[in-house]
């Protein structure tokens, strides 16, 4: 336990860094999102296609994976949408609520730090993960938002979904890596330099990124962002074990990263669609905030039960 906390120290120190200078405004909020940017659509992009292109579909393509992370997702979603209505709240709130406690920050801090700890090979298995999160759960936070607020479903909430994949640069850059390896076009070596060298700044550029954006959230309504935090960092992980380990046929390796990506804190993209349709944003400003900090502990803790399966 010591000696995986010791090797996650580092990633969440640079998170802290950035904590720090957030709230110290030596980097302010338009520094914070510029730089967002640049991992987003540059650093992240590049790492994901560099992977991707070395792959095939048939590599990447796991069902029992897919049907495991699926499932164990689902159950917990559910779990805190039936609580989220029998408290009484609006269907908009319990899609809100129920993101948060399924969505973790695969993007910024997933793939950067379970590439290091776990070896380059988990990319893949997290970028499955990463596209049942986008395809199925971050389709129907807006479908159901949209729809409670219309009162039915129509062609343009489709519309508006589908261009929002396609204009998601992981999505992009994971759909032309697969394409150039599809048709096996050799990577040119000044190329996968550039890709190397630019996919490098992700990791750090991510992090500091994610600890500069936590230093303008608020830590209102403790009691609901601590049950979300519990939700993200102990019961969906919990639940993709039992699907990963029991249900399905995963291999130990892929389960561990499974569990190991269900682990991370509540996602920052979250807060953008709550502020987009103005439903409960400073709940989940508190919920990323809270449980970005309580990762510091579950994610070591967790990362050092599922050692065994990756070792």
């Amino acid at each position: 336990m010591i000696a995986i906390f010791l090797k996650t120290v580092p990633f969440f120190a640079i998170i802290a860094l950035g904590y720090i200078s957030g709230r110290t405004k030596f980097f302010s909020e338009e520094a914070t999102a510029y730089l967002t940017k640049f991992v987003f659509y540059f650093a992240l992009s590049a790492m994901l296609f560099r992977f991707s292109s070395n792959l095939s579909l048939s590599d990447l393509m796991d069902w029992q994976f897919v049907w495991a992370y699926l499932a164990g997702t689902t159950v917990v979603y559910i779990l805190v949408s039936a609580l989220a209505l029998f408290s009484g709240k609006s269907f908009e709130e319990t899609a809100i609520e129920a993101q948060c406690a399924v969505i973790g920050n695969v993007g910024f801090l997933g793939i950067p730090m379970l590439a290091v700890l776990m070896g380059e090979e988990a990319i893949g298995y997290v970028m499955l993960g990463l596209a049942v999160d986008l395809l199925v759960f971050g389709s129907l936070v807006v479908m159901i938002i949209v729809g409670a607020r219309d009162g039915r479903m129509s062609f343009g909430i489709l519309r508006t979904l589908a261009l929002g994949l396609a204009r998601n640069p992981m999505i992009v850059a994971i759909t032309l890596g697969l394409l150039w390896s599809a048709f096996s076009i050799p990577i040119p070596a000044p190329l996968n330099e550039f890709m190397t060298l630019l996919g490098s700044a992700a990791t750090p550029g991510a992090l500091f990124a994610i600890g500069a954006s936590l230093a303008s959230k608020s830590a209102e309504r403790m009691q609901v962002a601590g049950w979300l935090s519990f939700c993200k960092l102990v019961l969906h992980p919990l639940a993709i074990a039992f699907f990963a380990l029991v249900v399905f046929d995963v291999t130990p390796y892929a389960a561990a990263v499974m569990i190991a990506a269900a682990s991370l804190p509540v996602a920052g993209n979250i807060f953008m669609i709550a502020k987009h349709y103005e439903v409960a944003p400073q709940r989940v400003s508190a919920a990323i905030l809270v449980s970005t900090a309580l990762s510091i502990l579950t994610v070591s803790l967790v990362m050092a039960l599922v050692a065994p399966l990756y070792l």
